[in-house]
């Protein structure tokens, strides 16, 4: 353990412990006849903690709770729900960089990305704190005399949350926030790699959620594997699923909810790219690019997978990151003068082993190598080196996702050549082009150029501010998460029409006289 760093009392101020409960609603905090999983930081492979997970018992009684403080939640008005997102964002504030030192320690992200993701969960609700008072809707004019049409929304019930291990809170916050000043009740299942952090949260809200004296219910935790997350995706009284992760799972998701007609939101794999043009400012190019490429070692939905550079500016290019690579340090994600830290697990170890093998098979060209890292302070086997490797845009290995540190860089003669080959991967999540040419930009940003969600202009692929809407195309799966109206996904629409006349008109001029 990390006494240097002060884990244990972090630990203690959280209200995380040795051994925890996996399942509450509220603050209750229900024992199940689940096994216990651990928790191992990549950081050093200490033991965090133990964590309880669900069962089907405790989670009828979530889901029981879950429904009962629906009704008393969604008759609060959407200003009211507002002070109390508002409260909550109080309370991450006052415990930021003890969550954050949690979240980089479980995680293994560095502390500065703890810190920007604990930063971030405050950040979405002061935003929800404004939309608690925005949820507009829309009038109409009628064709009838007499008439008034206007749509209006309410709260679509119970959220169910699925997040995934390299973004452990900030993710399920984009989606509860603004569920609850929506209305909505939320059940969160967090990843089984990152449970204390949820855990720690959950402790976090219900207290606020308490002193307002709201009922158990309205911030719901149930941990475990995938078949704790199938009781939620199976269940017909929870009409939306909120899931990032793998593509593999959203498939899964996907179809579950589908095949019982409800809604499903799913952030699901990128494969990112930037376009380099000759016209790029190379030194913003090559710093946008770095980080995309190596922080939270590459596993970031938006890391950047692909460098896609115009011949003429290629060689240098591929120097300078080089060059940029040979100055990372590699170690302890809570010192903050590393720049790199470990991958989540040494099952991801092993997938990043065996991309670099595969696309060296096909024939890619190792321009700086990979490799794990072993000796003093790299006893966890977690940490891996950083590669390049020179690839062309069909390469297998290319076209699919790898969350590590791995770069595919290669050359393009024409821009149409580079939007094609950056398009040219089935997911279309973040995307970007370096350039101070305004009409190759515009060209990128045109409904004939990037097919992403994310499309930016001399910044890198990753890191999204909340106040847009996050999420991608193809097999990113389609959803929205975070800012613009992407609250409409939590709520209802109701179209109202109302007769003021003393007649009864109806619709396209009929006629049903008698």
């Amino acid at each position: 353990m990390l006494d240097t760093f002060g884990i244990e009392r972090v630990l203690e101020r959280l209200g995380v412990s040795k051994k925890n409960l996996g399942t509450s609603t509220g603050n209750q905090w229900i024992e199940t006849k689940g096994d216990f999983i651990s928790s191992f930081s990549p950081v050093d492979a200490a033991l965090i903690g133990e964590i309880q997970i669900s069962d089907r018992s405790s989670y009828e009684v979530v889901i029981q709770k879950a429904e009962e403080a629906f009704k008393i939640w969604r008759a609060k008005p959407a200003p009211q729900r507002g002070e109390i997102v508002r409260q909550i964002g109080n309370a991450l504030r006052d415990v930021k960089e003890d969550l954050g030192k949690l979240v980089s320690y479980e995680m293994g992200k560095s502390y500065q990305e703890g810190l920007g993701e604990v930063q971030e969960m405050i950040d979405i609700c002061d935003f929800a704190v404004g939309l608690s008072r925005q949820l507009y809707g829309l009038t109409m004019h009628s064709e009838r005399p007499g008439h008034r049409m206007y749509e209006q929304w309410h709260p679509i019930g119970l959220v169910g949350i699925i997040s995934a291990f390299n973004f452990p809170v900030a993710v399920w916050s984009w989606n509860s926030m603004i569920a609850w000043v929506c209305g909505d009740v939320c059940i969160w299942k967090p990843s089984e790699k990152a449970p204390l952090s949820a855990v720690a949260c959950q402790h976090i809200v219900a207290r606020v959620f308490k002193e307002n004296g709201l009922p158990e219910g309205i911030s719901n935790l149930i941990v475990g594997d995938y078949k704790v997350g199938e009781m939620m995706t199976k269940d017909k009284r929870v009409p939306l699923i909120s899931a990032t992760g793998s593509v593999r799972m959203g498939k899964i998701v996907g179809q579950e909810v589908a095949a019982r007609l409800g809604r499903s939101l799913l952030e699901l794999g990128g494969n990112n790219g930037i376009i380099i043009t000759e016209n790029a400012d190379l030194d913003i190019a090559v710093r946008g690019a770095l980080f995309g490429a190596v922080g939270t070692a590459g596993q970031r939905c938006t890391s950047t997978r692909r460098l896609i550079i115009q011949e003429s500016v290629y060689e240098t290019v591929k120097e300078r990151l080089a060059s940029a690579y040979s100055k990372l340090v590699i170690g302890n994600p809570l010192d903050e003068k590393n720049h790199v830290g470990p991958l989540i697990d040494k099952a991801a170890v092993e997938l990043y082993l065996q991309a670099i093998e595969k696309v060296k098979a096909e024939g890619g060209k190792v321009i700086v190598n990979g490799g794990v890292l072993d000796g003093p302070g790299f006893e966890s086997g977690c940490y891996v080196k950083p590669c390049i490797i020179e690839a062309e845009s069909h390469f297998e290995m290319v076209q699919e996702e790898t969350f590590a540190p791995i770069l595919y860089i290669m050359k393009y003669k024409t821009l149409d050549e580079a939007i094609a080959m950056h398009n040219g991967v089935p997911q279309g999540l973040s995307s970007a082009i370096m350039t101070l040419n305004m009409r190759e930009a515009e060209a990128f940003l045109s409904a004939s150029g990037s097919d992403c969600g994310i499309a930016n202009v001399n910044i890198g692929t990753s890191g999204a501010e909340i106040g847009g809407a996050f999420g991608g195309e193809k097999e990113t799966g389609g959803g929205r998460e975070s800012g613009s109206d992407s609250w409409k996904a939590y709520m209802r629409r109701q179209t109202n029409t109302i007769n003021y006349s003393k007649a009864l008109p109806l619709a396209q001029g009929i006629k049903f006289d008698i």
